[in-house]
């Protein structure tokens, strides 16, 4: 039985939330959120990365819009998601073109900034899709504890990007769809194998954009993010709770 309301997927908790301006070394501006628990500190923090924008992939895509809605209250987690360079969502469209994952790396180290200027702990890389490229290409900083990779389709990252984290000791975890479309979990463990350290979860009926496993996703983030925390998070809410506008954003991406 779910005590209180039932945490559905355009229920918003309790937040202090607020838009903010990532600012590139090559002059771009974008658009982006932090969300924070609503009364405490928060105990680690996510960065989120999003899929592909050249097919729909946005700062707003679900996984990451749900874990801004839920994460800060149920698991005292910082999240900061935005729009890379000439993506646009509900919440704007940021400067700039996409490039590849090139001229990306200046929107994470600007992401990875903002956190770091605002203090906030345990920074977590979370990217999902060709956020997963972003994050082995550029998220290798000393600011970062580790990243987690969703559906990772190892497209534009290399051997030399996946050495570079063997390297590092940088802790990696991939959660991979048991039917993904780029990069299923025995052909992940094989491409993996060159960073030891690495855990590939591999999740069972799964697909690569987790339409109907957003809660198993958000339970794998959280159990390394903030381990304190007792997973499966709960399904239900007993406090303020808001509900957001599905009409706002493309479904599924």
């Amino acid at each position: 039985m779910t005590n209180g309301q039932q945490i559905r997927g355009n229920s918003i908790l309790p937040a202090r939330r607020e838009p903010v301006q990532l600012h590139t070394v090559d002059g771009l501006c974008l658009v982006g959120e932090l969300a924070l628990p609503e009364r405490t500190d928060a105990v680690a923090t996510m960065i989120c990365l999003h899929p592909l924008p050249t097919h729909g992939g946005m700062m707003d895509s679900h996984i990451f819009r749900k874990a801004a809605y839920r994460l800060p209250a149920l698991a005292d987690l910082a999240v900061l998601r935005f729009n890379t360079r000439g993506t646009s969502s509900a919440q704007g469209t940021s400067e700039g073109a996409f490039d590849e994952a090139d001229g990306e790396r200046y929107d994470v180290a600007a992401a990875i900034e903002l956190a770091d200027f605002n203090d906030l702990p345990q920074i977590w890389v979370v990217g999902w899709s060709f956020g997963t490229d972003l994050a082995l290409k550029h998220a290798l900083d000393p600011s970062v504890q580790g990243v987690i990779l969703l559906s990772p389709p190892l497209r534009y990252a290399q051997d030399a990007d996946l050495d570079a984290w063997a390297d590092s000791g940088t802790p990696l975890f991939a959660i991979v769809p048991e039917h993904d479309d780029y990069l299923k979990p025995p052909e992940a463990r094989e491409r993996f194998a060159r960073v030891p350290h690495a855990e590939i979860v591999a999740v069972d009926g799964a697909k690569h954009l987790w339409v109907g496993d957003s809660e198993r996703v958000l339970d794998e983030i959280v159990a390394r993010l903030n381990p304190a925390v007792d997973v499966p998070l709960p399904k239900g809410w007993t406090g303020a709770m808001a509900t957001a506008d599905p009409s706002a954003y493309d479904q599924g991406a």
